[in-house]
Protein backbone atom coordinates (compact mmCIF):
# COMPACT_ATOMS: atom_id res chain seq x y z
CA UNK A 1 0.00 0.00 0.00
CA UNK A 2 1.90 2.82 -1.22
CA UNK A 3 2.64 5.65 1.67
CA UNK A 4 -0.59 8.39 2.36
CA UNK A 5 0.53 11.64 1.10
CA UNK A 6 -0.76 15.06 2.29
CA UNK A 7 -2.24 17.10 -0.35
CA UNK A 8 -0.72 20.33 -0.99
CA UNK A 9 -2.52 23.35 0.42
CA UNK A 10 -3.54 26.29 -1.60
CA UNK A 11 -2.42 29.66 -0.13
CA UNK A 12 -5.26 32.48 0.95
CA UNK A 13 -5.04 34.13 -2.40
CA UNK A 14 -5.54 30.73 -4.48
CA UNK A 15 -8.66 29.67 -2.35
CA UNK A 16 -9.52 33.46 -3.01
CA UNK A 17 -9.24 32.70 -6.91
CA UNK A 18 -10.94 29.29 -6.88
CA UNK A 19 -13.94 30.46 -5.07
CA UNK A 20 -13.96 33.83 -7.25
CA UNK A 21 -13.95 30.96 -10.38
CA UNK A 22 -16.99 28.66 -8.53
CA UNK A 23 -18.60 31.86 -8.14
CA UNK A 24 -18.64 32.80 -11.74
CA UNK A 25 -18.52 29.37 -13.46
CA UNK A 26 -22.79 28.28 -13.35
CA UNK A 27 -22.91 31.72 -15.26
CA UNK A 28 -20.54 31.60 -17.38
CA UNK A 29 -21.48 27.51 -18.25
CA UNK A 30 -25.03 28.42 -18.91
CA UNK A 31 -24.10 31.49 -21.24
CA UNK A 32 -21.95 29.07 -23.57
CA UNK A 33 -24.02 26.54 -23.58
CA UNK A 34 -26.29 28.84 -24.91
CA UNK A 35 -24.38 30.33 -27.06
CA UNK A 36 -22.91 27.40 -28.86
CA UNK A 37 -26.25 25.53 -28.88
CA UNK A 38 -27.93 28.77 -30.90
CA UNK A 39 -28.14 29.50 -34.62
CA UNK A 40 -25.16 31.77 -34.20
CA UNK A 41 -21.90 32.50 -36.95
CA UNK A 42 -19.15 30.73 -35.53
CA UNK A 43 -17.04 33.90 -35.76
CA UNK A 44 -19.74 35.01 -33.08
CA UNK A 45 -19.42 31.76 -31.37
CA UNK A 46 -15.65 32.31 -30.52
CA UNK A 47 -15.65 36.24 -29.70
CA UNK A 48 -18.53 35.56 -27.58
CA UNK A 49 -16.54 33.12 -26.07
CA UNK A 50 -13.25 34.55 -25.93
CA UNK A 51 -15.53 37.84 -23.74
CA UNK A 52 -16.97 35.41 -21.51
CA UNK A 53 -13.88 33.71 -20.37
CA UNK A 54 -12.01 37.14 -20.18
CA UNK A 55 -14.28 38.17 -18.27
CA UNK A 56 -15.10 35.45 -16.03
CA UNK A 57 -10.93 35.57 -15.32
CA UNK A 58 -10.71 39.32 -14.89
CA UNK A 59 -13.71 39.49 -11.96
CA UNK A 60 -11.97 36.50 -10.30
CA UNK A 61 -8.54 38.57 -10.88
CA UNK A 62 -10.19 41.39 -9.42
CA UNK A 63 -11.91 40.11 -6.27
CA UNK A 64 -8.13 38.48 -5.69
CA UNK A 65 -7.20 41.78 -5.52
CA UNK A 66 -10.33 43.51 -3.61
CA UNK A 67 -9.51 41.00 -0.82
CA UNK A 68 -5.70 40.60 -0.89
CA UNK A 69 -4.43 44.08 -1.45
CA UNK A 70 -5.91 45.47 2.17
CA UNK A 71 -4.65 42.26 3.65
CA UNK A 72 -1.34 43.54 2.08
CA UNK A 73 -1.49 46.88 3.09
CA UNK A 74 -2.50 45.74 6.66
CA UNK A 75 0.47 43.46 7.08
CA UNK A 76 3.28 46.33 5.84
CA UNK A 77 1.12 48.78 9.00
CA UNK A 78 1.86 45.89 11.44
CA UNK A 79 5.12 45.32 10.34
CA UNK A 80 6.01 48.80 10.59
CA UNK A 81 4.51 49.02 14.04
CA UNK A 82 6.80 45.98 14.95
CA UNK A 83 9.83 47.72 13.49
CA UNK A 84 9.01 51.10 15.33
CA UNK A 85 7.82 52.99 12.37
CA UNK A 86 4.86 54.80 13.97
CA UNK A 87 4.26 57.16 11.37
CA UNK A 88 3.04 55.09 9.01
CA UNK A 89 -0.76 55.23 8.32
CA UNK A 90 -3.41 53.40 6.34
CA UNK A 91 -6.25 55.16 4.09
CA UNK A 92 -9.70 53.35 4.30
CA UNK A 93 -11.94 53.25 1.30
CA UNK A 94 -14.69 54.37 3.21
CA UNK A 95 -14.92 54.50 7.26
CA UNK A 96 -18.18 53.03 7.59
CA UNK A 97 -17.12 49.19 6.35
CA UNK A 98 -15.41 46.69 7.96
CA UNK A 99 -11.98 47.48 5.99
CA UNK A 100 -12.25 51.18 7.63
CA UNK A 101 -13.22 49.53 11.09
CA UNK A 102 -9.83 47.48 10.80
CA UNK A 103 -7.89 50.25 9.39
CA UNK A 104 -8.66 53.05 11.62
CA UNK A 105 -8.43 50.55 14.85
CA UNK A 106 -4.79 49.75 13.41
CA UNK A 107 -3.77 53.53 13.16
CA UNK A 108 -5.15 54.32 16.59
CA UNK A 109 -2.60 51.61 17.78
CA UNK A 110 -0.07 53.57 15.97
CA UNK A 111 -0.45 56.49 17.53
CA UNK A 112 -0.98 55.33 21.07
CA UNK A 113 2.61 53.17 20.57
CA UNK A 114 4.01 56.25 19.08
CA UNK A 115 2.72 58.23 22.51
CA UNK A 116 3.98 55.26 24.58
CA UNK A 117 7.57 55.32 22.90
CA UNK A 118 7.58 59.20 23.15
CA UNK A 119 6.62 58.66 27.06
CA UNK A 120 9.46 55.56 27.29
CA UNK A 121 11.66 58.18 25.33
CA UNK A 122 11.23 60.92 27.81
CA UNK A 123 11.50 58.93 30.65
CA UNK A 124 14.77 57.09 29.82
CA UNK A 125 16.26 60.51 29.05
CA UNK A 126 15.21 62.09 32.28
CA UNK A 127 16.47 59.22 34.11
CA UNK A 128 19.84 58.98 32.46
CA UNK A 129 20.23 63.04 33.12
CA UNK A 130 19.40 62.40 36.82
CA UNK A 131 21.77 59.10 37.44
CA UNK A 132 24.51 61.30 35.23
CA UNK A 133 23.84 64.56 37.29
CA UNK A 134 23.38 62.97 40.83
CA UNK A 135 26.25 63.06 43.03
CA UNK A 136 25.83 59.50 44.00
CA UNK A 137 27.35 56.76 42.86
CA UNK A 138 24.94 54.26 41.62
CA UNK A 139 26.25 50.64 40.42
CA UNK A 140 23.90 47.26 38.81
CA UNK A 141 25.73 43.87 38.59
CA UNK A 142 24.40 41.29 36.47
CA UNK A 143 23.90 37.55 38.38
CA UNK A 144 27.51 36.74 37.61
CA UNK A 145 28.36 39.84 39.90
CA UNK A 146 29.81 41.73 36.50
CA UNK A 147 29.14 45.61 36.46
CA UNK A 148 26.38 46.17 33.61
CA UNK A 149 25.36 50.10 34.75
CA UNK A 150 27.52 53.13 35.98
CA UNK A 151 27.07 57.07 36.84
CA UNK A 152 29.20 59.49 36.27
CA UNK A 153 29.41 59.59 40.23
CA UNK A 154 30.58 55.51 40.21
CA UNK A 155 33.33 56.37 37.69
CA UNK A 156 34.51 59.34 39.98
CA UNK A 157 34.23 56.88 42.82
CA UNK A 158 36.46 54.61 40.86
CA UNK A 159 38.44 56.73 39.52
CA UNK A 160 38.16 54.89 36.16
CA UNK A 161 35.86 54.98 33.47
CA UNK A 162 32.44 53.70 32.45
CA UNK A 163 34.08 52.02 29.21
CA UNK A 164 36.84 50.15 31.58
CA UNK A 165 34.67 49.53 34.14
CA UNK A 166 31.96 47.59 33.06
CA UNK A 167 32.23 44.17 32.56
CA UNK A 168 34.45 43.83 35.37
CA UNK A 169 33.33 41.49 38.41
CA UNK A 170 32.44 43.21 41.92
CA UNK A 171 35.70 41.38 43.26
CA UNK A 172 37.70 42.84 40.85
CA UNK A 173 36.42 46.73 41.50
CA UNK A 174 36.75 45.87 45.04
CA UNK A 175 32.77 46.02 45.72
CA UNK A 176 32.18 42.33 46.61
CA UNK A 177 31.47 43.62 50.35
CA UNK A 178 28.38 45.46 48.71
CA UNK A 179 27.15 42.50 47.55
CA UNK A 180 26.77 40.72 50.77
CA UNK A 181 25.68 41.09 54.35
CA UNK A 182 22.65 43.73 54.98
CA UNK A 183 21.25 45.56 52.23
CA UNK A 184 21.55 48.81 53.97
CA UNK A 185 24.73 49.31 56.02
CA UNK A 186 27.38 52.24 56.56
CA UNK A 187 31.06 51.24 54.95
CA UNK A 188 34.50 52.86 56.37
CA UNK A 189 36.27 52.00 53.07
CA UNK A 190 38.77 53.80 51.00
CA UNK A 191 38.32 53.59 47.39
CA UNK A 192 40.38 54.97 44.23
CA UNK A 193 37.92 58.24 44.23
CA UNK A 194 37.96 58.74 47.89
CA UNK A 195 37.93 57.44 51.60
CA UNK A 196 36.05 58.53 54.38
CA UNK A 197 32.19 56.93 55.40
CA UNK A 198 29.43 55.82 53.22
CA UNK A 199 26.21 54.71 53.01
CA UNK A 200 25.01 51.83 50.83
CA UNK A 201 22.10 50.54 49.97
CA UNK A 202 21.48 47.18 47.73
CA UNK A 203 18.22 46.27 46.18
CA UNK A 204 17.29 44.13 43.09
CA UNK A 205 15.87 44.99 40.22
CA UNK A 206 15.19 43.55 36.43
CA UNK A 207 16.25 45.04 33.07
CA UNK A 208 14.60 43.12 30.03
CA UNK A 209 13.53 40.27 31.96
CA UNK A 210 17.30 39.57 33.78
CA UNK A 211 17.71 39.95 37.48
CA UNK A 212 19.83 42.81 38.39
CA UNK A 213 21.62 43.91 41.79
CA UNK A 214 21.60 47.95 42.21
CA UNK A 215 24.02 49.14 44.48
CA UNK A 216 23.83 53.14 46.11
CA UNK A 217 27.11 54.10 47.37
CA UNK A 218 26.91 57.81 49.21
CA UNK A 219 28.94 59.88 50.66
CA UNK A 220 28.06 60.68 54.54
CA UNK A 221 31.33 61.53 55.74
CA UNK A 222 30.69 65.41 55.43
CA UNK A 223 27.26 64.79 57.10
CA UNK A 224 28.16 62.43 59.72
CA UNK A 225 31.06 65.17 60.46
CA UNK A 226 28.40 67.93 61.24
CA UNK A 227 26.17 65.84 63.12
CA UNK A 228 29.12 64.24 65.41
CA UNK A 229 30.16 68.09 65.73
CA UNK A 230 27.15 69.17 67.01
CA UNK A 231 26.61 66.19 69.12
CA UNK A 232 29.92 66.86 71.08
CA UNK A 233 29.11 70.98 70.88
CA UNK A 234 26.03 69.40 72.94
CA UNK A 235 27.65 67.44 75.00
CA UNK A 236 30.63 69.55 75.92
CA UNK A 237 28.07 72.03 77.17
CA UNK A 238 26.27 69.68 79.57
CA UNK A 239 29.35 67.97 80.39
CA UNK A 240 30.85 72.04 80.86
CA UNK A 241 27.36 72.79 83.02
CA UNK A 242 28.14 69.92 85.42
CA UNK A 243 30.89 70.15 86.03
CA UNK A 244 30.90 74.02 86.94
CA UNK A 245 28.07 73.14 88.90
CA UNK A 246 30.12 70.42 91.28
CA UNK A 247 33.55 72.43 91.17
CA UNK A 248 32.28 75.85 91.67
CA UNK A 249 31.30 75.12 94.85
CA UNK A 250 34.33 73.05 95.92
CA UNK A 251 36.70 76.16 94.95
CA UNK A 252 34.61 78.46 96.65
CA UNK A 253 34.53 76.54 99.79
CA UNK A 254 38.60 75.58 99.36
CA UNK A 255 39.31 79.14 99.47
CA UNK A 256 37.46 79.74 102.98
CA UNK A 257 38.42 76.61 104.51
CA UNK A 258 42.04 78.41 103.60
CA UNK A 259 41.38 81.68 105.01
CA UNK A 260 40.67 80.08 108.06
CA UNK A 261 43.93 78.18 108.28
CA UNK A 262 45.75 81.66 107.34
CA UNK A 263 44.58 83.46 110.05
CA UNK A 264 47.16 83.96 113.18
CA UNK A 265 44.35 82.72 115.93
CA UNK A 266 42.09 80.52 114.83
CA UNK A 267 38.31 81.14 115.64
CA UNK A 268 36.72 78.47 118.22
CA UNK A 269 34.30 76.91 115.85
CA UNK A 270 36.65 76.41 113.19
CA UNK A 271 36.77 72.75 113.78
CA UNK A 272 33.30 73.17 113.15
CA UNK A 273 34.08 75.01 109.67
CA UNK A 274 36.58 72.77 108.30
CA UNK A 275 33.80 69.82 108.97
CA UNK A 276 30.79 71.51 107.14
CA UNK A 277 33.01 72.49 104.41
CA UNK A 278 35.01 69.38 103.71
CA UNK A 279 31.56 67.80 103.99
CA UNK A 280 30.01 70.16 100.80
CA UNK A 281 33.35 69.10 98.64
CA UNK A 282 32.68 65.33 99.68
CA UNK A 283 28.63 65.63 98.64
CA UNK A 284 30.39 67.41 95.49
CA UNK A 285 32.73 64.87 94.57
CA UNK A 286 29.98 62.24 94.88
CA UNK A 287 27.72 63.70 92.40
CA UNK A 288 30.94 64.66 90.23
CA UNK A 289 31.58 60.86 90.27
CA UNK A 290 27.72 59.57 89.72
CA UNK A 291 27.83 62.10 86.56
CA UNK A 292 30.89 60.61 84.97
CA UNK A 293 29.60 57.22 86.35
CA UNK A 294 26.10 57.81 84.07
CA UNK A 295 28.22 59.22 81.16
CA UNK A 296 30.23 55.75 81.31
CA UNK A 297 27.41 53.95 81.87
CA UNK A 298 25.75 55.25 78.53
CA UNK A 299 29.16 55.06 76.20
CA UNK A 300 29.44 51.43 77.12
CA UNK A 301 25.93 50.31 76.53
CA UNK A 302 26.54 46.63 74.70
CA UNK A 303 24.82 45.87 71.25
CA UNK A 304 21.58 43.59 72.15
CA UNK A 305 21.24 39.51 71.97
CA UNK A 306 18.33 39.20 70.42
CA UNK A 307 16.01 36.30 71.44
CA UNK A 308 12.55 35.37 71.17
CA UNK A 309 10.46 37.59 73.96
CA UNK A 310 6.56 37.42 75.37
CA UNK A 311 5.33 40.97 75.22
CA UNK A 312 3.01 40.16 78.29
CA UNK A 313 6.41 38.24 80.24
CA UNK A 314 7.95 41.41 79.85
CA UNK A 315 5.53 43.67 81.07
CA UNK A 316 4.60 42.06 83.82
CA UNK A 317 8.23 41.95 85.35
CA UNK A 318 8.64 45.48 84.55
CA UNK A 319 5.79 46.45 86.31
CA UNK A 320 6.45 44.48 89.36
CA UNK A 321 9.98 46.08 90.24
CA UNK A 322 7.63 49.46 90.54
CA UNK A 323 6.32 49.48 94.21
CA UNK A 324 5.51 52.92 95.18
CA UNK A 325 2.36 52.66 92.67
CA UNK A 326 0.67 49.79 91.17
CA UNK A 327 0.55 50.26 87.28
CA UNK A 328 -2.83 49.45 85.65
CA UNK A 329 -2.00 46.71 83.02
CA UNK A 330 -4.50 46.85 79.86
CA UNK A 331 -3.75 43.23 78.59
CA UNK A 332 -3.00 43.13 74.51
CA UNK A 333 -3.01 40.47 71.99
CA UNK A 334 -0.30 37.34 72.84
CA UNK A 335 3.25 39.08 70.66
CA UNK A 336 6.32 37.93 70.59
CA UNK A 337 9.22 39.83 69.82
CA UNK A 338 12.95 39.39 68.93
CA UNK A 339 14.87 41.51 71.52
CA UNK A 340 17.10 41.86 74.77
CA UNK A 341 15.17 40.95 77.71
CA UNK A 342 17.34 42.71 79.77
CA UNK A 343 17.44 45.61 77.91
CA UNK A 344 14.19 46.25 77.03
CA UNK A 345 12.82 45.63 80.44
CA UNK A 346 15.43 48.42 81.59
CA UNK A 347 13.44 51.11 79.04
CA UNK A 348 9.98 50.27 80.17
CA UNK A 349 11.34 49.93 84.36
CA UNK A 350 12.57 53.58 83.39
CA UNK A 351 9.32 55.09 81.68
CA UNK A 352 7.11 52.97 84.70
CA UNK A 353 9.35 55.24 87.23
CA UNK A 354 8.96 58.85 85.14
CA UNK A 355 5.49 57.39 84.41
CA UNK A 356 5.18 57.12 88.56
CA UNK A 357 6.99 60.61 89.17
CA UNK A 358 4.68 62.11 87.70
CA UNK A 359 1.57 60.24 88.72
CA UNK A 360 2.64 60.57 92.35
CA UNK A 361 2.67 64.56 92.23
CA UNK A 362 -1.04 64.71 91.40
CA UNK A 363 -2.09 61.75 92.86
CA UNK A 364 -2.91 60.21 89.52
CA UNK A 365 -2.80 56.43 87.98
CA UNK A 366 -0.27 54.92 85.41
CA UNK A 367 -1.77 52.65 82.80
CA UNK A 368 0.59 50.38 80.56
CA UNK A 369 -0.74 48.05 77.36
CA UNK A 370 0.41 46.63 74.00
CA UNK A 371 -1.37 46.68 70.48
CA UNK A 372 -0.05 45.30 67.07
CA UNK A 373 0.42 48.11 64.39
CA UNK A 374 0.75 46.51 60.90
CA UNK A 375 4.86 45.03 61.42
CA UNK A 376 5.19 47.09 64.47
CA UNK A 377 4.53 46.79 68.30
CA UNK A 378 3.78 49.30 70.51
CA UNK A 379 3.71 49.35 73.75
CA UNK A 380 2.16 52.25 75.48
CA UNK A 381 2.81 53.93 78.86
CA UNK A 382 0.30 56.54 80.27
CA UNK A 383 0.41 58.69 83.05
CA UNK A 384 -1.70 61.44 84.58
CA UNK A 385 0.91 63.61 85.73
CA UNK A 386 1.20 67.73 84.35
CA UNK A 387 2.92 66.92 81.23
CA UNK A 388 5.71 67.93 79.20
CA UNK A 389 6.60 71.19 79.74
CA UNK A 390 8.47 71.13 76.09
CA UNK A 391 10.19 68.08 73.92
CA UNK A 392 13.38 70.09 72.80
CA UNK A 393 15.33 68.38 75.57
CA UNK A 394 13.78 65.46 75.81
CA UNK A 395 16.27 63.47 74.80
CA UNK A 396 19.65 65.35 75.26
CA UNK A 397 22.06 63.59 77.17
CA UNK A 398 22.14 64.51 81.32
CA UNK A 399 19.53 67.19 80.87
CA UNK A 400 16.83 66.15 83.44
CA UNK A 401 14.48 68.10 85.64
CA UNK A 402 14.20 66.12 88.81
CA UNK A 403 16.12 66.60 91.47
CA UNK A 404 18.84 64.30 91.82
CA UNK A 405 18.49 63.26 88.69
CA UNK A 406 21.23 62.03 86.15
CA UNK A 407 19.91 62.54 82.61
CA UNK A 408 20.59 59.64 81.17
CA UNK A 409 17.54 57.50 81.93
CA UNK A 410 15.46 58.20 78.22
CA UNK A 411 18.41 58.83 75.97
CA UNK A 412 19.41 55.57 77.67
CA UNK A 413 16.17 53.69 76.27
CA UNK A 414 15.95 55.81 73.00
CA UNK A 415 19.18 53.80 72.47
CA UNK A 416 18.81 50.73 73.32
CA UNK A 417 15.01 51.35 71.18
CA UNK A 418 16.65 51.87 68.01
CA UNK A 419 19.39 49.37 68.54
CA UNK A 420 16.39 46.62 68.32
CA UNK A 421 15.25 48.47 64.83
CA UNK A 422 12.66 50.62 66.77
CA UNK A 423 11.93 54.16 68.25
CA UNK A 424 11.22 55.41 71.30
CA UNK A 425 8.71 58.84 71.48
CA UNK A 426 6.93 60.96 74.45
CA UNK A 427 4.40 63.76 74.07
CA UNK A 428 1.55 64.91 75.87
CA UNK A 429 -1.97 62.85 76.02
CA UNK A 430 -4.76 64.05 74.18
CA UNK A 431 -7.38 62.10 76.09
CA UNK A 432 -6.68 63.66 79.22
CA UNK A 433 -3.66 65.11 81.70
CA UNK A 434 -0.70 63.55 81.72
CA UNK A 435 1.72 62.20 79.19
CA UNK A 436 1.87 58.83 76.69
CA UNK A 437 5.26 57.14 76.37
CA UNK A 438 5.18 55.12 73.06
CA UNK A 439 8.24 52.25 72.42
CA UNK A 440 7.60 50.88 69.04
CA UNK A 441 9.44 47.35 67.85
CA UNK A 442 9.35 45.27 64.88
CA UNK A 443 6.78 42.66 65.49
Amino acid sequence: MPPHRKSARLSYEGRVVLLALLAGLPGSACALIILWTGDYAARTQWTLTLAIVCAWLGFAMAVRERVVFPLQTLSNLLAALREGDFSVRGRSPRPDDALGEVMREVNTLGSTLREQRLGAMEATTLLRTVMREIDVAIFAFDERQRLRLVNHAGERLLASTAERLLGQTAAELHLAACLEGPQQSTLQAAFPGGAGRWGMRRSRIRERGLPLELVVISDLTQALSEQELQAWQRLVRVLGHELNNSLAPIKSIAGSLESILARDRLPEDWREDMRRGLNVITSRSDSLTRFIGAYARLARLPRPQLQPLSVADCVGRAVSSETRLAAEVEPGPPLTVRGDPDQLEQVLINLLRNATDASLATSGTVRIGWRRDGTMMEIWVKDEGPGLSGTANLFVPFFTTKPGGSGIGLVLSRQIAESHGGALTLENRTDGPGCVARLRLPA
